[in-house]
């Protein structure tokens, strides 16, 4: 890559979904992010990017580097990233769960 979109690096001290790291997966980009919030379901640590405890800088600045020093490991995250996202949070998916929890709910009203 470029440098410019090898890592995303999302330090949060809250984070609701993680739509921020999931929105770079989808490009190929490995998030580095605090473990915060729902962004544990958003990814795996340690093979679609990686996760670090709130406020810790020097091990998220540490995790960076080991991707950005890896070309092969940036690569399979990166590869791994999209996949997950396309595969878990497409659209495509997702909406057709939405619409059978709403015709449950109302079936249910």
């Amino acid at each position: 890559m470029d440098g410019a979109r090898d890592v995303l690096l999302l330090p949060s001290d809250i984070e609701s979904f993680g739509l921020a790291a999931l929105e770079g997966m989808a490009s190929g980009v490995p998030p580095i992010c605090s473990r915060v919030g729902g962004v544990p379901e958003v990814f795996r640590d340690g093979v679609e990017g990686f996760m670090v405890e709130a406020h810790d800088v020097p091990t998220m600045a540490a995790r960076a580097l080991e991707i950005l020093r890896d070309p092969e490991r940036q690569a399979a995250m990166s590869r791994a990233a999209r996949q997950r996202a396309l595969r878990s949070f497409c659209s495509k998916n997702i909406i057709p769960l939405y619409e059978d929890l709403y015709r449950r709910v109302l079936a249910n009203g």
